[in-house]
C-alpha cells in the first residue's frame, strides 16, 4: 500500500462530515466531480474502497472510517499549528520568490495568490515564469525560495542533497490528436503513429519513452515542441500525436484537434522543490507551500 495523501483525506473528511458527495462539495467550495475525483484517487492508490455507493447516497466502509478519523487528528493538529502561527505576528512575513511553468501558475499558483494574500498579508509572494531547469537553476543560485518542476512517474525520485520535494499534484497523461486520425482504444493502438517530439528534458518526452519501452521498441518522432500550444497547431495541421498532461488542457483546443484518455499512458507529477536546511524552509516559505497544497489538491482536472 502506498503512503497516503493527506490531502484526499479533507475530501473523505468532508463527506463523512455531510453524508455525500453534493453536501461535500457544498462545504469545500469545489464542484461535485472534484470531489469524486479525489476520492477515487485515495481508493486507486490505497487500493481498497473508501465509500460504498448506493441509490439513497454513500456511506464510508470500514477503511474509510478508519482514514476519516485519522483526517480528523490530523485537522485539529493543523489548527493548533495554525493558532500557533497566528501568535508569531510578524515572524509569518517577507518575501517568497516562486519559480513556476506555465500550467503550474495557471492551475495552481494563480489560484494560490489571493489566498496567500488573504491568510498571510505579511507575505510578498513573487512569481516568474520559468521553464524547470532555468527555475531550479535559479533555486540553487538562493535567487528563488520554491521551484516548480514536473516529472513523468517514471522520473528518478528523489531531490539533490540540501534539497527537499514536495508533490503537489499527479495528472494523468493525454493524448492529442487530429481529428481525421482513427481513434485508438488502447496504447498498443499508437505504436505505429507519428509522435511528436517535446524538449529533450521535458516530462512528456519521459513519458513517451516509456510508452515505446512498453510497447518493446521505438516510436517515430518528428518535429519538436516546446509549448503545449505549438504542439496543438502540429496536431491540427495533421503532423502527428502528442502527449500532454491533464492542466495542459484547461483551455479550447483549435479545431481539429482531439483529446483520448488510454489506460497505461501514466501521470506527470508536479513538484515543489526548496532548499533543505537546518534554517530552512522558513515560516513564510512553508506557508506558501501549505497553501499551494491546499489549492492542487481542489484542481479538477479534465
Amino acid at each position: 500500500m502506498a503512503s497516503i495523501d493527506p490531502r484526499r483525506l479533507a475530501y473523505l473528511l468532508a463527506v463523512y462530515r455531510t453524508g455525500g458527495i453534493l453536501a461535500a462539495a457544498d462545504e469545500l467550495h469545489v464542484t461535485p466531480s472534484a470531489v469524486s475525483q479525489q476520492i477515487a484517487r485515495l481508493e486507486s492508490e490505497e487500493g481498497l474502497d473508501v465509500l460504498v455507493r448506493g441509490p439513497r447516497g454513500v456511506t464510508l466502509t470500514p477503511a474509510g472510517r478508519v482514514l476519516a478519523e485519522a483526517a480528523e487528528r490530523i485537522e485539529s493538529e493543523l489548527v493548533e499549528a495554525r493558532k500557533t502561527l497566528a501568535t508569531m505576528g510578524e515572524e509569518v512575513s517577507g518575501r517568497v520568490a516562486v519559480g513556476a511553468f506555465q500550467t503550474s501558475i495557471q492551475s495552481i499558483v494563480g489560484p494560490a495568490m489571493g489566498r496567500v494574500r488573504e491568510e498571510y498579508p505579511g507575505i510578498e509572494l513573487v512569481v516568474a515564469e520559468q521553464e524547470p531547469d532555468d527555475a531550479l537553476r535559479l533555486l540553487r543560485a538562493g535567487e528563488l525560495d520554491l521551484a516548480l518542476v514536473e516529472q513523468d512517474e517514471d522520473s528518478p525520485a528523489g531531490a539533490p542533497r540540501w534539497m527537499n520535494d514536495v508533490v503537489l499534484l499527479d495528472e494523468p497523461w493525454r493524448v492529442v490528436i487530429p481529428t481525421a486520425f482513427p481513434t485508438p482504444t488502447q496504447v498498443a493502438d499508437l505504436a505505429d503513429a507519428v509522435w511528436l517530439g517535446a524538449g529533450k528534458h521535458a516530462a512528456a518526452a519521459r513519458a513517451v519513452e516509456r510508452l515505446a519501452e512498453s510497447l518493446g521498441g521505438s516510436l517515430r518522432t518528428v518535429h519538436e515542441f516546446i509549448s503545449f500550444e505549438a504542439a496543438y497547431a502540429l496536431v491540427a495541421a495533421g503532423e502527428g500525436v502528442a502527449m500532454v498532461p491533464a492542466l495542459a488542457l484547461q483551455q479550447d483546443l483549435p479545431l481539429g484537434v482531439e483529446v483520448v484518455s488510454l489506460p497505461g499512458l501514466g501521470s506527470r507529477r508536479v513538484v515543489a522543490r526548496h532548499r533543505q536546511t537546518r534554517r530552512e524552509p522558513g515560516p513564510a516559505v512553508s506557508a506558501v507551500l501549505d497553501t499551494l497544497l491546499a489549492t492542487a489538491a481542489g484542481v479538477e482536472l479534465t
